[in-house]
């Protein structure tokens, strides 16, 4: 199936040349004069690029061949990470630049979506929260608030998150993979 100009929008998944696209940024453009076109900023799935593309009325784009599947994080060897396919316990492994980003948040027996493209392991989805536990902060003082400032934390995984004053060492918090930030205290 081959996608037109008047079908794209954020968000959707694109196959340009064989290699697998997220629409990040979506602008139609009608100028005076002339045909309309589409401005896009498109995200590549393999190696994480963002590329500027102009679509114009006629041109057409692919629907990628993706499939998603959850698996298990199992560990990191030092040079790939390892999962678990929680269907046929298959395992797969993959590169740090594979995992990008999410490499920070996995924790070990934790379900992350796979996304496959042409049957091949190309990126790794974390959850949209994760509960990590704090394992080095600044202790809290007398007047420290609840509803103040940010401290530092290092989490559990390695990464380092801004958080209120009142989380100690030993806490558990929840964070939002996708931007970083401190969400909540889990009790």
């Amino acid at each position: 199936m081959a996608y037109s100009m008047n079908d794209l929008k954020k968000g959707l998944r694109i196959e340009i040349d064989g290699v697998p696209y997220r629409i990040v940024e979506y602008q139609h453009v009608k100028p005076g004069k002339g045909a309309a076109f589409v401005k896009t900023k498109i995200k590549s799935l393999l190696d994480g690029r963002v590329l500027e593309k102009t679509f114009h009325a006629g041109d057409k784009c692919e629907k990628p061949d993706l499939e998603q599947k959850t698996m298990q994080y199992l560990y990191d060897d030092g040079e790939y990470l390892h999962f678990m396919d929680t269907q046929t316990y298959e395992q797969e492994t993959l590169t740090r630049e594979q995992v990008a980003d999410a490499a920070k948040w996995l924790k070990d027996g934790m379900n992350v979506e796979v996304l496959y493209h042409n049957g091949k392991a190309i990126t790794v989805e974390p959850p949209m929260t994760v509960e990590l536990e704090v394992v080095e902060t600044q202790p809290a003082f007398k007047g420290d608030t609840a509803t103040g400032g940010r401290k530092p934390a290092k989490l559990e995984t390695g990464v380092t998150i801004n958080v209120p004053f009142h989380i100690l060492e030993g806490d558990v918090v929840k964070v939002d993979t996708r931007t970083g930030e401190y969400i909540e205290k889990v009790k």
